[in-house]
């Protein structure tokens, strides 16, 4: 029953909130959020909390703001999610402005292959839609079969619409299948804040321990392709902006772990950068640092979300946002 209704409430988001017209939808969208961010449910306190990381200085009240505006953030990503379907190519492409974009451009050129490593910040799937209409390259993503398996073709649909690559990260074909891909100088896609899985490598996340997925690391080395770390944030213009970091090197010594372990960091570093920058398009309301997760299930926070199941991969069994 409450997967039946799960998929129904987002088939009626794509079929209805797409038809308002937009001012309507920005209007519909803050209001979902202040209600949701005055109840104060465990997603809510958990980006409360996890904002204190971020802004360690902040006073109660300075959090209380930021955590309303990041509810206001996340619904903007989804009343644009419900919207995105319909939008012309030239919204598309005027609808988002990304800072340093060369790296992404001069590395496609290079032949080389990309991988791109997003936290979850404003809208990818608006960043991809933009990748495909006004850089016109096609990309490779990975999506969790979500439950129930109607919600995962919806989403899997939505995607390919956009003009994604979507592979299903069960069993252990996805990294072989990316492998190909960037050998092939294509790009690569994946969200790569948050793992959960026994391939995930900790790092330092402003100045706690952390779990991150290995992936794009590991894609990068294996295959010769460019790391590039991006962020995504929104301001008050309908534009979303972005930035593409330097680079991410493979090291010249080490094991393949110790290398992998090094670029980790790197790309968590330069995800560090730019939440900070742009807390309250964080949209992290689950745990993610490793002193909450010790805490279990019954901890305080530990609420989750479609979103939050989102595309990644590992080399061997994929599981939830890992790669």
């Amino acid at each position: 029953m409450k997967d039946r209704l799960t998929d129904a409430l987002y088939g009626l988001g794509w079929s209805t909130v797409k038809k308002l017209p937009e001012p309507v939808a920005v209007r519909l969208g803050q209001r979902i959020a202040d209600q949701a961010w005055k109840r104060r449910g465990k997603g809510v306190r958990r980006l409360e909390a996890n904002l204190a990381r971020v802004v360690p200085e902040a006073s109660p009240r300075r959090l209380a703001e930021l955590s309303r505006a990041g509810m206001r953030s996340y619904m903007r990503y989804w009343m644009e999610s419900f919207r995105l379907p319909t939008w012309s190519a030239e919204r598309i492409r005027g609808g988002v402005e990304i800072k340093d974009a060369h790296y992404l451009v001069d590395g496609l050129a290079s032949g080389r292959g990309v991988v791109l490593a997003l936290p979850h910040m404003g809208n990818y799937d608006l960043a991809g839609a933009w990748v495909t209409t006004k850089l016109e390259v096609p990309f490779t993503t990975v999506a969790e079969r979500l439950k129930p398996e109607s919600l995962y073709d919806r989403f899997v649909a939505y995607r390919e619409g956009l003009g994604m690559e979507v592979l299903p990260h069960e069993g252990g074909a996805a990294f072989g299948t990316l492998a190909r891909r960037l050998r092939a100088g294509g790009l690569v896609c994946l969200v790569a804040d948050r793992d959960l899985s026994a391939s995930g490598v900790e790092v330092s996340f402003f100045g706690e321990t952390a779990k991150m997925p290995a992936g794009p690391a590991r894609l990068a080395a294996q295959t010769g392709a460019l790391l590039l770390p991006v962020t995504l944030w929104y301001d008050e213009s309908p534009v979303m902006r972005g930035r593409v970091y330097p680079p991410v090197e493979v090291p010249e010594s080490g094991t393949r772990e110790e290398q992998t372990a090094v670029m980790a960091q790197q790309v968590a570093d330069a995800f560090a950068e730019g939440i900070a920058e742009h807390p309250e398009d964080w949209h992290m309301l689950q745990r993610l640092w490793l002193a909450d997760l010790d805490r279990g299930p019954g901890g305080p926070g530990g609420g989750s979300g479609v979103r939050d199941q989102d595309s990644g991969v590992r080399d061997q069994s994929p599981g939830r946002e890992t790669t």
